[in-house]
């Protein structure tokens, strides 16, 4: 197959491999968390998946979705519920933890953690893979159903409970013009390759845990696995 005009052939395959349910690899950039991320299809997650995640990776496992999931589920901004006023005010220690120094952005992607009601703790690779191909699942059901905002969220209500240990991060409003970071990124590889904005990834850390694994490290994994590995200039090229 040819490629789109001015796609780079690392990101032609790096989207087949997603489209058929494959890993890749992301790594953001030199100027923001240099960090390279292992990334899955929600809607293909294992407990295989989750344990490769978690044993070759080292860093948080989290799920990054499009905002429009984020705003069918009604989904905040963890950010943005700490600063609230009320919430301060009853909770003063709120004001002492406001995010205002955040050394790679301005703004968190966090938003709520969530676990299956079908979870017993749901920390187990089975427990979280769960949680995490579910809510894939419900949200394309959702998506594609047209249903109004406040059954999609009795729908998660009815199967989700939050906290939990799948962190979900939610991407900015207007994708990559607006934000470059994972999150994002995330959620445009799963678009490029006609898949739902619903992404499991983790961060890739030195086998010590002391700082983000090198590009270098990064590539002779990506090589071993046969894992296609990009960047967010890959991906930002592209689409401008």
């Amino acid at each position: 197959m040819t490629p789109p005009r001015g796609m780079h052939p690392n990101l032609e395959r790096a989207i087949n491999a997603f489209k058929m349910g494959n890993p890749v690899m992301i790594f953001d950039s030199d100027f923001r968390e240099c960090e390279t991320d292992l990334l899955w299809p929600a809607s293909v997650t294992n407990p295989e998946i989750i344990r490769k995640l978690r044993k070759d990776c080292g860093g948080l496992l989290f799920l990054a979705i499009g905002d429009e999931i984020g705003d069918l589920f009604g989904l905040p901004w963890l950010q943005d519920i700490h600063t609230h006023p009320t919430l301060i005010s009853e909770n003063p220690v709120l004001k002492n933890l406001v995010t205002n120094d955040l050394q790679y952005d301005s703004r968190s992607a966090f938003t709520l953690s969530m676990n299956h009601r079908k979870t017993y703790t749901g920390i187990t690779d089975r427990d979280r893979a769960l949680t995490t191909r579910r809510f894939g699942e419900l949200a394309s059901e959702m998506l594609s159903s047209g249903v109004s905002k406040e059954v999609a969220r009795a729908r998660l209500g009815s199967e989700f409970r939050t906290p939990g240990h799948i962190p979900v991060c939610r991407e900015t409003p207007g994708g990559l013009s607006s934000r470059q970071g994972h999150t994002e990124l995330a959620v445009a590889i799963a678009r490029l390759a006609g898949l739902l904005p619903c992404t499991i990834g983790a961060e890739m850390l030195e086998p010590e845990g002391d700082n983000a694994l090198s590009v270098d490290s990064a590539k002779e994994y990506s090589r071993i696995n046969d894992i296609p590995m990009i960047t967010g200039e890959d991906i930002m090229e592209f689409l401008e």
